[in-house]
């Protein structure tokens, strides 16, 4: 079996370069200003063998779309380079028993490819409302085995019968995701672990039983994130079972049927199958180390620093192959212990934007999707400056020359002093700290009155409730406020009347349906540290993506399609008015609308794919273009949205 990707790999690489921007569209109010950030970001990872038996080293590049490439080993050299229409990204590769490669695209797509030509056929959709593949497992036959999500589901994929629902529906009832997989051959069987509420499942694709195997001290944690079979292990094959939030490693004994120890520092990332003396190979915290898996009690052996963290290795004589996330291929000669290091040209591209903001010099700053890093956007010089470093940023704002960055995932929360270089290592962006199971800050918010800046924020994974958190800048202090609106986290701020305003949304982490059915609305005193009051303003909301001072001095909000309006000061709603229909929700509501406040008295928002403008006197609203989300002005009204990877112009100017 070869090896294939468990996780993540991350490389950005591009520089503090400045680039033009582009235009083409044939609406003069429009500008297509291109994508904004590029990246290498390598994903699923595979070394497999030729017809020649000569190494190949296969990747997938994140982007929009995303690109699978191919190297030869043995000298580096790009010998594929094939666009995966339809996807952003893969996690995972798998090869199968008659030689076909098989690529899970993020979007619920499954590909395939065989090795040494230059095609790529896309096989469609998995499984109807699947909307991710995470990992896959090779079976008998050219078999092909897939997990997914929403619907914690595992697939079968076979050129002649296409695809099928295995398990006959999800693996454990009320749980989202299919996180890890794999097949042993011996006995027929699936092993498919579960999140966000951490399981273990044992499946037979043939008859679709499925037995839970996970103990109880375990199934308090998030997920069975990673799964790998060591075969011909003395006394039985094993299965490492990786374990989250906690990230600990179960070692399972496939002849026994017990789980036979812990292993904590391992990350399970990449592991290698076992060479000689029972030993196989894994990447922590950067170091290459080993260990027997049949002692237990022995210490693991280090090899190397620097190897970063593994995206792929596999074992050719006596040599040690690894792909790490920064797409080094890295190889470890058993003998003496010797690492010799080559850099792979990975082709990097454009990736969709995850947030867009006027940034305090009037350039319009945007943060990428999953790979993370910036970009600015200069309207008088129409050139993109690149800031990478940081992860994919979900929300944004402003204090004097400072810009406040809130970061996905493990909520961190950034400084960064724009009149300084930006340079991570010198600490701009500073750390200013992160709140433990808290995860998405959506919501910042630059209270001018007290100097504090405001996060709202969202869960770690399977879990309800987020925190609303402050900085302040004169003391250089974070703290957690803690969840004010029980089972709900927030999504959108503003200030008004001395009071910070908070709008809610019902959902929590990804992989937990709301408890609760209703957005809410409330107050907090900066001064006392008190919530202070608690509103309905839409009635069946579930969520209150947007909120903004209007020209009235009111607070203009929206809320699951509706536009409200609510009097900071009376403490009560003024009008609403539905300005689209909101969607069914299915799984979570995190963001939808955005609004500001144009120079000429009227609101501009986006909202459902959709930008809109509205008159505050009438409420009269009209739907100016398609396909726009998030939404930013700069100094001169004119108004940013973003298409995937490109930042679009609209100009009011020019009606």
């Amino acid at each position: 079996m070869l090896f294939q990707l468990r996780s993540l790999g991350l490389l950005i690489i591009f520089a503090l370069s400045p680039f033009i921007s582009f235009a083409q569209n044939s609406d003069a109010r429009l500008t297509n200003l291109g994508p904004q950030i590029k990246a290498a970001m390598i994903q699923g990872s595979i070394f497999i063998q030729d017809r020649e038996g000569k190494a190949l080293i296969y990747t997938v590049v994140r982007g929009n779309p995303a690109h699978l490439v191919a190297f030869k080993a043995e000298n580096q050299e790009l010998i594929l380079d094939q666009p995966l229409p339809g996807t952003d990204g893969a996690w995972d590769m798998e090869l199968a028993s008659d030689g076909w490669l098989y690529i899970p695209g993020a979007k619920g797509t499954l590909y395939k490819h065989f090795p040494g030509t230059t095609t790529v056929e896309n096989l469609g959709i998995v499984l109807p409302g699947e909307t991710t593949v995470w990992n896959l497992a090779a079976g008998k036959n050219g078999e092909i085995f897939g997990a997914t999500y929403p619907g914690c589901r595992v697939f079968r994929y076979h050129p002649k019968d296409g695809f099928s629902d295995v398990a006959k529906g999800p693996l454990i009832q009320g749980e989202n995701y299919v996180r890890s997989l794999v097949y042993y051959g011996k006995t027929a069987k699936l092993y498919a672990g579960v999140g966000s509420h951490a399981g273990l499942i044992e499946l037979d694709p043939k008859t679709s039983s499925k037995l839970s195997m996970l103990p109880d001290e375990y199934k308090n944690k998030e997920f069975v994130y990673s799964l790998e079979i060591l075969k011909g292990v003395p006394g039985g094959d094993r299965m490492l079972t990786l374990i989250t939030n906690g990230s600990f490693t179960l070692v399972y004994n496939l002849q026994t049927r017990k789980f036979e120890y812990q292993i904590d520092e391992m990350d399970m990332k990449a592991v290698s199958q076992t060479g000689q003396n029972n030993r196989f190979y894994y990447t922590y915290r950067s170091g290459l180390y080993s260990r027997d898996i049949s002692l237990p009690q022995q210490a693991p052996v280090k090899h190397a620093d620097n190897v970063g963290s593994a995206n792929a290795m596999r074992i050719i004589g006596r040599q040690l192959f690894i792909l790490n996330s920064d797409a080094e291929y890295l190889i470890l000669d058993l003998d003496h212990d010797k690492l010799s290091r080559n850099k792979l040209n990975v082709p990097g591209q454009p990736i969709a934007i995850q947030s867009i903001m006027k940034g305090p010099d009037g350039r319009i700053w945007s943060g990428g999707y999953l790979a993370g890093g910036h970009a600015a956007y200069n309207p008088k010089t129409n050139t993109t400056t690149s800031y990478p470093g940081l992860h994919q940023t979900e929300g944004m704002t402003v204090k004097d020359q400072f810009i406040y960055f809130g970061i996905y995932p493990k909520g961190l929360m950034y400084e960064y002093d724009s009149r300084k270089p930006w340079d991570i290592k010198a600490s701009n962006p500073k750390f200013l700290g992160q709140v433990a199971d808290q995860s998405r800050p959506f919501a910042v918010l630059s209270d001018q009155e007290s100097g504090k800046i405001f996060f709202g924020m969202v869960p770690e994974y399977g879990m309800l409730g987020g925190s609303l958190v402050s900085y302040d800048t004169h003391k250089a202090k974070l703290q957690s406020h803690g969840v004010l609106v029980k089972d709900q986290s927030i999504v959108s701020l503003t200030y008004a009347n001395h009071l910070v305003w908070a709008g809610t949304t019902v959902s929590g982490g990804l992989g937990i349906m709301p408890s609760t059915q209703e957005a809410k609305l409330f107050s907090w005193d900066v001064q006392k540290g008190l919530k202070v009051d608690e509103f309905i303003p839409v009635p069946g909301a579930k969520a209150i993506t947007s909120m903004i001072i209007g020209p009235d001095g009111n607070i203009w909000g929206m809320a699951s399609g509706t536009l409200f309006v609510f009097d900071p000061k009376a403490k009560k709603l003024i009008r609403s008015k539905q300005i689209y229909q909101a969607g069914v929700l299915r799984s979570h509501v995190w963001r939808d609308a955005f609004l500001v406040l144009h120079p000429s008295g009227k609101i501009y928002g986006t909202g459902s794919n959709q930008l809109f403008r509205v008159d505050p006197k009438t409420l009269d609203h009209e739907f100016i273009e398609k396909s726009a989300s998030l939404l930013a002005m700069d100094d001169l009204g004119r108004i940013y949205f973003h298409r995937s990877a490109e930042l679009w112009r609209y100009d009011p100017a020019k009606e």
